[in-house]
């Protein structure tokens, strides 16, 4: 049984069970599958104009997740794969690849937010990559909820529109970023 089965004792059980690293300790979190039991996210109505999410996970970027995401998404520019090109520029250093720092910020807050209830994202805008991220550096996030509307077209959704903050382990910004998300109303 892989690490994966130790956690979950029955990974064909529609109940998973998976470890987080939240800051300061290890927390368990409950994902029901789509046959029963309640989300971990939130519904349109529960969400609330002006709140902040500060997502407690965190995530170290490793120099293998920069190289993986650049591979698989064919991305060969050598500022994040080549760390020989990379030493001569003023970083000194590769640059974790932006759309991967994108992509993780918007991962850490499905969790508090949108997990089982959202149906999809509408969009992005207003990416922002202030401050570059490096191996090593360790990510957490925040979200706003900027604003939410009902659907005219589907009767049971709406949309909301998120703000999305990425920092570092010094806290500096990372990157930034509103995101509008198709959101399940609550079963009648």
């Amino acid at each position: 049984m892989g690490a994966f089965g130790a956690v979950c004792k029955d990974f064909r059980a529609p109940v998973a069970t998976f470890l987080w690293r939240r800051r300061g300790n290890i927390s368990t979190y409950h994902a029901f599958g789509q046959h029963g039991g309640d989300m971990a996210g939130l519904y349109f109505e529960e969400f609330e104009i002006g709140r902040t999410f500060e997502h407690p996970w965190t995530r170290t970027v490793t120099e293998m997740d920069n190289m993986l995401f650049s591979s698989l998404t064919m991305n060969v520019q050598p500022l994040h794969i080549d760390a020989h090109f990379a030493a001569k520029t003023e970083f000194g250093k590769p640059l974790v690849n932006s759309i991967f720092t994108l992509g993780l910020m918007i991962g850490i807050s499905v969790n508090d937010t949108t997990v089982g209830t959202t149906i999809g994202n509408l969009g992005m805008t207003e990416v922002k990559f202030p401050k570059p991220v490096f191996h090593g550096d360790t990510l957490h996030a925040r979200t706003k909820v900027l604003s939410k509307r009902e659907s005219k077209s589907w009767s049971d959704a709406g949309i909301v529109e998120f703000e999305h903050v990425c920092l570092n382990q010094d806290d500096v910004i990372v990157a930034t970023c509103k995101r509008s998300a198709f959101m399940r109303k609550k079963p009648t």
